[in-house]
């Protein structure tokens, strides 16, 4: 489903900080299963940690965070992991959605609605509207979402247009993604201790930073993103050129 764009964020003149983070919130049921406790407890655990980290992004002048929540590969779950999920996305937008709104918080949605119970897509579309003129932070929830899919679905939606082949350009595909007035990320954090991306945001992570942590989801706190934050702070932005130090007369790579 193809969401109504959110507005620009504001530049971010620190290009020390990421204006937009992407994270991979993996471990929630390892987690629970180290606690001997049901996989859904986990993910319960890690749908509560969302807002502690949203807040400590805002504190750290990230505009832009997008969640992982649901992949277009998560149907392969069990029947009843897949059903929790679903309960426990509705619940939390039933009881967040006044406070987040409260908070400034912008909601967004990357995926598609297609298949999804006819409730819970009200629910979401409620929360979208409901959260539209926000601006304090913008929080992308990719639900049921698959990068390849999101390609995909943009890819379509040009054909439909009637679009020259030759007439094909990297900025028209951009302009076809689910919400696409977001700027790509800047940095992409995955938890849980793997290294793979698993379909997230491919193709406007083409030029991200990835930071991998084997800290569980629901342990991820305030101090795991300060140490995320200052790893990206560390490094040095190049997008397929050359430092300007080491090459003066380089044109400097504007920050993504």
């Amino acid at each position: 489903m193809s969401t109504e764009p959110a507005s620009p964020p504001i530049p971010n003149a620190d290009v020390s900080v990421p204006r937009h983070l992407g994270i991979i919130m993996d471990g929630n049921g390892r987690w629970a299963q180290n606690r001997g406790l049901p996989r859904l407890a986990g993910h319960r655990a890690g749908v509560d940690n969302i807002k502690r980290i949203l807040e400590a992004c805002v504190q750290s002048g990230v505009q832009v965070l997008s969640i992982y929540a649901f992949s277009t590969e998560n149907w392969r779950r069990p029947v009843e992991e897949v059903q929790g999920l679903m309960r426990l996305l509705g619940l939390t937008i039933q009881r967040q959605l006044n406070e987040l709104n409260r908070n400034g918080v912008r909601i967004v949605h990357s995926g598609r609605l297609e298949g999804i119970d006819p409730h819970l897509q009200r629910q979401v579309l409620r929360a979208l509207e409901v959260t539209r003129n926000n601006s304090r932070i913008v929080l992308n929830v990719a639900f049921n979402y698959g990068g390849r899919a999101e390609i995909l679905d943009a890819m379509r939606r040009i054909m439909r247009e009637g679009v020259a082949p030759e007439a094909l350009t990297e900025e028209m595909l951009s302009r076809h993604l689910y919400v696409a007035e977001l700027p790509d990320p800047d940095l992409i954090i995955r938890t849980g201790g793997e290294w793979r991306l698993s379909n997230f945001l491919l193709w406007q992570a083409a030029y991200a930073e990835y930071y991998q942590t084997p800290c569980f989801w629901p342990d991820f706190d305030e101090a795991e993103l300060a140490k995320a934050l200052a790893a990206y702070a560390a490094r040095q932005r190049r997008f397929g050129g050359v430092p300007a130090a080491t090459n003066p007369q380089a044109t400097p790579v504007a920050h993504a």
